[in-house]
Parts: structure tokens; sequence; C-alpha cells
């Protein structure tokens, strides 16, 4: 697919309501991937303290990561860009930077990630606008960064999930329960490792 890249899961997401019917607790997988050599950090998330944590155990700072990639706008996925206050943002269609906006130019949309070999897949369903992305590696294949396409609430996840069982996952958050349906089975269809935006990796059952 491309030459090899390497990543770090530096946050292994989080989800569960709060001790009252009005609040939610949520921050996603956090995911260093280096590629090209760039550091290329996926959804920041809202938790501070982890994040900021793991890049200290990584022997990285904020100024060390070269680009912050939102796979979707649900804010416990990207709150944490007020760390990077001096960063451009991408999403998979533009690049912030300062005041301003630049849409990526025809043909890299829904491509690459720009610079690097991180491959950029649409994945509409939990959001319109949200991508996985999938990373090359030497000892586990295709490994895609998923994101909302799969998660649980803590203590929920399955163990060795099957297909069918992964196509039926609820997702009260969903915007297209059929967008979702499709995405799901083109990552089944790309990846050999799952990680999903909230709970542990996993084994595509595909591929076992």
């Amino acid at each position: 697919m491309h030459e090899m890249d390497t990543y770090k899961l530096l946050v292994q997401g989080y989800a569960h309501p709060g001790p009252d019917n009005n609040s939610y607790f949520a921050s996603p997988s956090c995911v260093l991937v280096y590629s090209n050599g760039k550091k290329v950090l996926i959804d920041p998330g809202a938790d501070k303290e982890k994040l900021l944590t793991a890049l200290s155990n990584e022997g990285l700072r904020v100024d060390d990561i070269d680009i912050v990639f939102l796979t979707h706008w649900h804010p416990d996925h990207f709150l944490n860009i007020r760390l990077f206050p001096n960063h451009d943002i991408m999403d998979a269609t533009t690049i912030w930077r300062d005041t301003g906006e630049e849409v990526f130019p025809e043909g890299e949309l829904m491509s690459k990630i720009p610079g690097t070999n991180i491959v950029i897949l649409a994945t509409p369903g939990h959001r319109e606008e949200h991508v996985s992305l999938l990373v090359n590696t030497a000892d586990q294949g295709v490994v895609c960064i998923a994101q909302d396409v799969f998660w649980w609430e803590d203590g929920k996840q399955l163990e060795n999930p099957i297909e069918e069982e992964l196509l039926a996952l609820d997702d009260p958050f969903l915007a297209d329960k059929d967008e979702l349906i499709t995405s799901r089975k083109l990552v089944l269809e790309k990846a050999n490792w799952i990680i999903p935006g909230h709970g542990k990796m996993f084994r595509n059952p595909r591929k076992n």
C-alpha cells in the first residue's frame, strides 16, 4: 500500500455517563503516528492530563508535534487543540492556520494527510465529515484508526467480537445508520487491526 510507518496509542479512549442524567464523560483514543519524518497527532481529545503525560512518557513536548489532525468535529475529540495554539489544525478537507483556512488541493481530498503516508478513508455515519486513517506497519499490517466508526462505553466492549456484532454495534450519537454500517464494512475490508474511538484496540475478525 505504501512504505511502513509506526504509531503509538498515547491515550486509550473512554466514555461513561456521569453520576446524574445530565453529564457524560468521554475522551477518545489519541494516536501518535510517525510517518515520513513527521509526528502526527490524531484527535488530541479532551483529557488534558492524560495527553500531556503520554507525550512526556514518549519524550515529547507539545511543540514537537508536526501535525494535529481531527477525524471529526465532536468536542470530546478536539477540545485539546487548546494545547496547540501555534499549530496548524487539519481535518480531511481543510487546514486552519492562524485566522485563515486553506482547503486541500483537489486530488488530495480523502487521499493522504499532506506530507505523510497516512491514508484518509471517508467513513461517514457517526458524523457526516468523519474519516478514519490507515497506517501501514511492519508488524501488524494495516492499522485503522477508526475512531467512532466503532466505540464502546467503559465496561461494555465485546471480547473478540465477530463481524455481525461489530456491524450491529449501537451508536446513540450517530448521524446516519446506513452510512455508518457501510463505513464499518469498509474498515473491516481494509484493516488488520482497529483502534476504536473509545475502548481497546482489537483484531479485525475478517483477518483472523
